[in-house]
């Protein structure tokens, strides 16, 4: 590779160097990243369901917990201030990310990931603070904020930075768990305060970040970006790489209109329909409901509230384990099979979770469930969090980072990232109310989501694996589908430079 941004040099190329301390800390430094966006999915949920918070904060809701337990369990946690609580943070994330990514074009990822790290910083503070409703939103708008600044690093670290994000969320679990035993009921605002610690680490790590030698050159200073790819590789013997980063960024600067390719060129039809599609499905798989609402959910099934935690803690132990078995084993068993192994998966449990709460508090909301029963409920869970952990989970990033060519990288990624995260603000922002109206069947909905996207893939998303992005083109013409879309003419599908080399 020849650097940044998806450009590939001459495939297959293989430069001189080693891994250095220098390359392992940019590594790290993007993985809290990461961790933030991690923490605070897994954070909201846990305090949601802490009692003297929801009294403070929420009283209605409080009220309808501590009520008549013969009330329809499933609309008990009904609140769009509630809501708005949780789905602020991700409107945030989606508005600041879009800002972002221009700000770091410009003046890099060293200084976005300062901006990012002290706006968590004072959101984390505000949050942890928090006397009233409106420094609680306001605190998370700010959270969003510095993740939008902070996750600059993720198409470089794809899988991995997948990874850090259900490392955050089992923190986060294991923190609310704990915090909830405090005596006087103010474990919440550890919880909520807590993620100032990783906000720290990112400036401060953010202060000793080497920027990319690529985003050195964009900038305009060829000579720092030599000495930083000196640092990275731990070798002086850079020369043949950063040539090949100096005509790289040469072919990027003349990209010509890359959203007007994307949206106009029949073509990259394939390329726009997975840039939306592939972040719509992986929202719809109902995975974001149990990392939002984990504890609120076990909560609406009968469980107390220690329970309800714990169960929280076993879900976010499988994702992350299970992430890092789709890490070890993607590349050996293909892309297609995990997204197929992992929707079969997560169908039957789906299925399997609405039976049971069916059949334990109906219709009506009115039930309790014993131990065993509880057990079952928190198995199948796992077993559906297993399944997207090991497919929708890195693949839903992955795949795109694979199959977008240069020309249309920058609209395609800038696509795959706002529908992402609008659908992820979608669905913390209707749940709740989902979860009243549709009750069990709210399991059976996803679970027919998760049926549509498995055809899909089966039919329309192919094996990427292994396979250079200059070789994409050739996927799709062979493709049953897509070959309508791709003419045989690869003009416009590389670009050339002036020696000849091809630079897709």
């Amino acid at each position: 590779m020849a650097g940044g941004v998806g450009v590939s040099v001459e495939p297959d190329k293989n430069y001189p160097g080693t891994l250095t301390w220098y390359a392992f800390w940019a590594c790290f430094v993007g993985a809290w990243g990461g961790l933030i966006f991690g923490y605070d999915l897994g954070i909201s949920g846990g305090v949601t369901s802490m009692t003297p918070f929801l009294k403070k904060f929420f009283p209605k809701v409080y009220m309808k917990e501590i009520g008549n337990k013969s009330v329809n369990q499933y609309c008990t946690f009904d609140s769009e201030a509630l809501t708005l609580f949780t789905s602020s943070l991700y409107l945030a994330a989606l508005l600041s990310s879009l800002f972002a990514s221009k700000f770091t074009k410009r003046y890099g990822r060293k200084r976005s990931m300062l901006i990012g790290g002290v706006i968590f910083l004072f959101g984390a503070i505000l949050n942890g603070a928090a006397v009233n409703l409106a420094m609680l939103i306001v605190g998370r708008i700010l959270l969003g904020l510095g993740i939008g600044f902070s996750n600059q690093h993720r198409g470089a670290l794809n899988n991995g930075f997948q990874l850090s994000i259900t490392i955050g969320i089992l923190a986060a679990n294991l923190i609310n768990y704990f915090t909830d035993k405090i005596d006087g009921g103010w474990g919440w605002r550890v919880s909520l305060g807590g993620a100032a610690v990783p906000a720290v680490c990112i400036f401060l790590g953010g202060l000793f970040l080497p920027d990319t030698p690529n985003s050195i050159i964009e900038r305009e200073n060829p000579k720092e970006a030599k000495v930083v790819l000196r640092k990275i590789r731990g070798t002086e013997d850079v020369d043949q790489e950063y040539n090949d980063i100096l005509a790289a960024s040469e072919a990027s600067k003349k990209i010509d209109d890359p959203w007007g390719r994307l949206l106009k060129k029949r073509k990259y039809r394939p390329h726009l329909i997975m840039a939306i599609l592939i972040p719509f499905f992986q929202q719809f798989t109902g995975m974001n409901v149990v990392m939002f609402y984990a504890p609120v959910l076990f909560k609406t099934l009968g469980f107390k509230n220690d329970a309800a935690l714990m169960s929280a803690v076993i879900t976010g132990g499988v994702n992350m384990m299970a992430t890092f078995v789709s890490i070890c084993f993607v590349d050996k068993a293909g892309r297609r099979f995990f997204f197929l192994e992992g929707g079969v998966q997560m169908v039957l449990s789906q299925v399997v979770v609405g039976g049971l709460i069916w059949k334990l508090i109906g219709v009506d909301g009115i039930g309790t469930i014993s131990e065993g029963y509880a057990a079952l409920v928190v198995t199948f869970i796992c077993i559906f969090v297993a399944g997207f952990a090991w497919s929708w989970g890195p693949l839903g990033w992955l795949v795109p980072s694979e199959i977008f060519p240069l020309e249309v990288r920058p609209a395609a990624q800038s696509i795959n990232v706002a529908v992402n995260m609008f659908f992820t603000f979608v669905i913390a922002q209707i749940f709740l109310k989902m979860l009243c109206v549709m009750k069990f069947g709210l399991f059976f909905f996803f679970g027919g989501c998760v049926i549509i996207m498995t055809i899909f893939v089966a039919l329309f998303i192919p094996e990427t694996k292994g396979i250079p992005i200059e070789e994409m083109s050739q996927v799709w013409k062979n493709h049953w589908f897509w070959k309508r879309f791709i003419d045989d003419d690869r003009h416009d599908y590389e670009l050339e430079d002036k020696s000849g080399m091809n630079i897709v």
